[in-house]
């Protein structure tokens, strides 16, 4: 009662939260929103500059004397020719710098912009101050010159002598505009990182769910929180899980129930065949057996794929080491070749069963085991090889199949019911990995189990 009750109010929750799309929308407009206002706060707290005003006769003044008080201007001598001006305003104002050195008209060329600058240079310069003016001072405007500009003045000989505005482009007032820009972005990005990350935070715990389960079908379900479509996926993950879950359990329950009831009527037959000759007898109840061991070591398998882990950080080297001294101890001809500690996240429990069926196996049939544990970037590799007769190229696809035996290694009267490497592979994929089994290129058996490090 108290989940239902829990879920629910989880589900209205996330009814009343915003949807991804107007969280998205709201991330991009509030930062828009908050560009503009730092760039309005950048024109109340840095004005453009009144330009600086430079008037013909101060132009002729400093042609004169190459002296300007203000040290506002500079000159050169160049060798280039400038091009003829076509805006009427420039003409007139060399024509009367012209005059004013007593100079012919085609002596003087000005230059509103200098060649070389792209158009929208223009855009650059500071504009003309805003606001009444009196009438001398717009008519003083009108033969002045302000923002960039060249003035070429014909020395003779083909040299020219060029004026221009000591100050660039990047003025000081230009270099505190782009200085306050850095500012804005400086304030924007972390606000816009934060929020964006509260957006999609959602969407990576989804998946690292994902990967929990393709780990651990048992893993703990999703927790369902962010948008509602995150959210809405995250339930309806869930509820596959569950059902997934339960389908596995309910097939494992009948596999288990079926092979607990064949022992009734084995047992049955078994009595029955007392009465039975002593070559019927002895022949049946090989085969009675047979199949007993096969029952026992099937429900001894799914008891085994369907009890409740424990996971938990281990060392795998550890897990080896215990396995291959407990053959070693027996008389068997086993060797863990020496390495750095492997941690790994898993089931102690499942994991040491793992490699005791790897190295059974290869005893058994080979007569000698050599363990490898190394890590090969973010995975760690257990390795099992031998010297045996090895197996068929065909029978290594269908090794890991339930109850599959090969004819050259496994017998009745060697054993082997054919589960081991069927458990090896189902322990190994549900920590996330996977096992295989190849041919040494010097002859014998190579298994190798991946899994997560």
């Amino acid at each position: 009662m108290n989940v239902a009750i829990q879920d629910d109010v989880r589900t209205r929750n996330l009814q009343r939260s915003w949807p991804l799309f107007l969280r998205i929308f709201a991330l991009m407009l509030i930062t828009v929103l908050l560009v503009q206002v730092l760039n309005f706060a950048a024109l109340l707290l840095m004005p453009p500059p009144t330009p600086i005003i430079f008037t013909t006769t101060r132009i002729a003044a400093f042609a004169r004397s190459g002296v300007d008080p203000a040290k506002l201007l500079k000159t050169e001598i160049s060798t280039r020719r400038p091009d003829p001006t076509d805006s009427p305003r420039d003409a007139r104002l060399g024509a009367t710098i012209a005059t004013d050195l007593g100079l012919p008209r085609g002596a003087v060329i000005v230059e509103a912009e200098r060649s070389g600058i792209p158009m929208f240079a223009g855009a650059l310069r500071p504009p003309m101050p805003m606001g009444p003016r009196p009438h001398r001072n717009f008519a003083a405007l009108e033969n002045a010159l302000f923002g960039p500009f060249v003035v070429s003045i014909d020395l003779g000989g083909g040299h020219w002598r060029v004026i221009r505005p000591t100050s660039g482009a990047m003025g000081p007032w230009r270099m505190r505009i782009i200085l306050w820009f850095l500012v804005a972005l400086a304030v924007v990005a972390p606000i816009a990182w934060a929020l964006a990350r509260r957006v999609v935070k959602p969407i990576g715990q989804f998946t690292a769910a994902v990967e929990r389960l393709g780990r651990d079908p048992r893993a703990e379900p999703v927790t369902v929180t962010g948008p509602p479509e995150i959210a809405e996926a995250a339930q309806a993950f869930n509820v596959m899980q569950q059902r997934l879950n339960r389908y596995v359990e309910d097939r494992t329950t009948l596999i288990a129930a079926v092979a607990h009831d064949l022992r009734t009527p084995l047992m049955r037959l078994s009595l029955r065949l007392e009465k039975a000759p002593d070559d019927i007898r002895t022949a049946s109840e090989e085969d009675i057996q047979e199949m007993s061991q096969r029952i026992g070591a099937a429900m001894a398998f799914v008891r085994d794929m369907t009890r409740h882990v424990r996971r938990q950080r281990l060392d795998l080297r550890s897990l080896a080491e215990s396995v291959t001294d407990e053959f070693a101890d027996r008389g068997d001809d086993v060797v863990l070749q020496a390495g750095p500690p492997l941690a790994t996240e898993g089931d102690a429990a499942s994991l040491k069963a793992l490699i005791g069926n790897l190295v059974g196996n290869a005893v058994k049939y080979a007569g000698h085991a050599e363990t490898l544990l190394y890590r090969d970037r973010d995975m760690v590799v257990i390795e099992v090889q031998d010297r045996g007769p090895g197996m068929k190229p065909d029978d290594l696809v269908r090794a890991f199949e339930p109850f599959f035996r090969a004819e050259q290694s496994r017998s009745r009267d060697t054993g082997g019911i054919g589960l081991g490497l069927a458990s090896v592979r189902a322990v190994a994929r549900a920590h996330g990995g996977d096992a295989t089994l190849e041919t040494r290129p010097e002859g014998g058996l190579r298994a190798r189990v991946t899994l997560p490090g």
